[in-house]
């Protein structure tokens, strides 16, 4: 099961290769799950009512992990291990929480969050 990090998300919406199919795939075999900050920052980046919907619509298909406090959680995770300090803001770690406490693993393109995670939570190409 992999959760998909906005940069990844990015280049699938642009249709960019190879993350158009390799994507589209997971979706259909419905290997990709979601967490509210991540679809929270697309949407953010939404440049018209278009995209706007667009991205709501992946929303409701989704699976999306319900974490409770995830806001805390993932505070509580930075400020332990010194994310910060590494470059890495909340959102991410947020992200990053929700990979380990799930036992996912994470497709993304953020080189902090690739040199901080372990490799069996990086998703492989």
């Amino acid at each position: 099961m992999v959760l998909l990090d906005t940069s990844v998300w990015i280049e699938y919406f642009k249709g960019n290769e190879p993350y158009f199919q390799k994507i589209q795939k997971l979706i259909e075999t419905g290997s990709v799950f979601t967490i509210e900050p991540v679809f929270g920052e697309l949407l953010q980046g939404a440049l018209n009512k278009r995209e706007k919907d667009l991205l709501l619509n992946y929303w409701d298909l989704l699976t999306k992990i319900q974490e409770p406090q995830l806001f805390i959680k993932a505070g509580e995770l930075s400020f332990d291990r010194k994310l910060v300090s590494k470059g890495i803001k909340l959102i991410d770690a947020c992200i990053i929480y929700t990979v380990i406490n799930h036992k996912l693993q994470l497709w993304t393109l953020d080189k902090k969050i690739i040199q901080f995670l372990d490799s069996k939570y990086l998703y492989n190409v």
